[in-house]
């Protein structure tokens, strides 16, 4: 592996689906990081055993919105503003979103629930403007329309250190087997440079709900890394 100055390195951060994208960069492209950070998921490959897509209940959001047309019927029956508002709401919940038969995912949310106290209507109306600008088109597409997708490399071990803050009520942790791949130490078999940091309070915004303890977390890593590395 070619070694490059510091100076033409990276430390990576990302939430959400973007550790997928991090994870692959790690793999592919070593060479280019300092390290990297995940919040609200760990180190992941498309495909990668602890991350079992094949085995989701069935009523389960992500089947639900990989299906191509379905969550564009279900989210077109509201404005762009009540289904960010939805989006935001479940997902603060410990439990997975799972609905029924005769339920579509937006259907979970009953009218009446209030914001996240972290979230103004402000915040609210800024997502929906740009979404009403973007469209959902995108982020369907990615992460939830081309998860099958695979990575064929043959040893993804990643060396740099990492930082994963996870939120003990992020619905996360109930993905079939995610909560052993990241306890049980699983994930460590290819990023043994993990250190892992749960929040108790923390769910899956947690940047968001908790961002002066996310930030110091954050800002001590980085600090600490560069000093190493330097």
């Amino acid at each position: 592996m070619i070694k490059l100055p510091l100076s033409e390195q990276v430390f990576l951060v990302g939430k959400d689906f973007a550790p997928i994208i991090i994870s692959v960069t790690a793999v592919l492209h070593p060479e280019r990081l300092h390290g990297f950070i995940t919040l609200g998921a760990p180190f992941i490959l498309p495909g990668l055993a602890g991350f079992q897509r094949d085995v989701y209940p069935k009523g389960f959001y992500i089947p639900r919105w990989q299906e191509p047309g379905r969550a564009e019927a279900d989210f077109g029956r509201f404005d762009v503003k009540t289904v960010i508002r939805n989006i935001y709401i479940m997902f603060c919940w410990s439990e997975l979103q799972i609905a029924r038969d005769d339920q579509e995912i937006m259907d979970l949310v009953p009218p009446s629930t209030p914001l996240p106290p972290w979230f103004s209507e402000q915040d609210l109306s800024v997502y929906a403007d740009l979404y009403e600008k973007s469209g959902f088109r995108t982020a369907l597409q990615v992460p939830y329309r081309s998860m099958n997708n695979n990575i064929d490399v043959e040893n993804p071990t990643v060396m740099v250190p990492a930082l994963l803050i996870m939120g003990e009520k992020d619905y996360v942790l109930k993905f079939p087997g995610m909560e052993d791949y990241i306890r049980s130490g699983i994930v460590k078999k290819f990023v043994p440079n993990l250190e892992i940091i749960f929040v108790p309070e923390g769910n899956h915004f947690i940047q968001e709900q908790l961002p002066q303890e996310v930030n110091q977390r954050i800002l001590s890593f980085l600090s600490t890394q560069i000093i190493q590395q330097i």
